[in-house]
């Protein structure tokens, strides 16, 4: 009977979940080796698959002879410009939908969930004209603007169903104690709603990091994103694998170290955000 349990989970959960894990992870694993094969390699033998054809030659390339490293300055003054602004927004407006009922109410929430249900691409052409008009159109503070119209309504929902998990109790004896209603928003929410804010805020990182159409379209040359700088890796007659290839890598980095290393509480905050809405 053990045997052919175990067969019976191996054959229906292991080796399943192996698959499902090796076609996920396979593309990045294969663009490590491209990026660590030389370019004249990659056209004459392939992509190495043994170390003695391994080479860094592609990313000294990659940092001598590419702005790379200054486009991803420009990528994380975005994104942490995003996260600032989205969660400044969202913790306050999370906040008022949870403690307190006005007419509208359900009416404004359901306008921050139909957001995410159009695509990105609907809003690059308004978000263009406005910018344009403005005059912050291939700037910081454009692209922040732009990539938190779709960070915020997601911020919103997941914050609101943490928050009201926390029991108004809780604000009414900090405001009884001599608070306001923002000193126990400081003093007492936020330090409870902690873990859902820092995932939020990576989820907002992540999202704003990798965001390609409005940095493609709201960017330009003083602007210039990695996701950007990865696209113009390609040439108009060739496309040098090797170069293209550690840019990839190097662009992720950033990103996959982030969500490495806060990976358990993101997972939770995300998992408590959904238990009560």
């Amino acid at each position: 009977m053990n045997r052919a349990s175990f067969l019976r989970h191996l054959l229906t959960i292991h080796l399943p979940v192996m698959a499902v894990v090796l076609i996920a992870i396979g593309p990045f694993g294969w663009m490590v080796l491209t990026s660590l094969t030389p370019s004249s390699d990659i056209v004459a033998r392939g992509v190495a698959l043994q170390p003695e054809g391994w080479s860094l030659a592609n990313y000294a390339r990659l940092m001598e002879q590419t702005s790379f490293l200054g486009n991803m300055g420009h990528s994380l003054i975005v994104a942490l410009g995003t996260v600032v602004l989205g969660l400044l927004v969202a913790v306050t407006a999370a906040y008022s939908f949870s403690r307190f009922r006005f007419a509208g109410r359900r009416f404004l929430m359901l306008q921050f969930l139909l957001v995410n249900m159009f695509p990105v691409v609907l809003l690059i052409l308004p978000l263009f004209i406005i910018m344009r008009k403005v005059g912050i159109l291939d700037t910081h503070i454009g692209l922040i603007l732009a990539n938190a119209t779709t960070a915020i309504p997601f911020a919103v929902w997941m914050l609101t169903s943490y928050i009201s998990a926390i029991p108004r109790s809780l604000d009414e004896a900090a405001m009884i104690d001599g608070c306001s209603r923002m000193k126990a928003l400081r003093r007492v929410i936020l330090p409870l709603a902690l873990p859902g804010i820092v995932s939020t805020g990576i989820y907002i990182f992540i999202t704003a990091w990798n965001e390609y159409l409005y940095a493609l379209t709201l960017g330009g040359r003083n602007v210039r994103t990695v996701t950007v700088a990865i696209q113009t890796l390609i040439g108009e007659y060739q496309i040098e694998w090797g170069l293209l290839a550690a840019g990839g890598v190097v662009g992720a980095m950033p990103a996959t170290i982030l969500f490495l290393i806060v990976q358990r509480r993101l997972v939770g905050g995300l998992t408590q955000g959904a238990v009560k809405g």
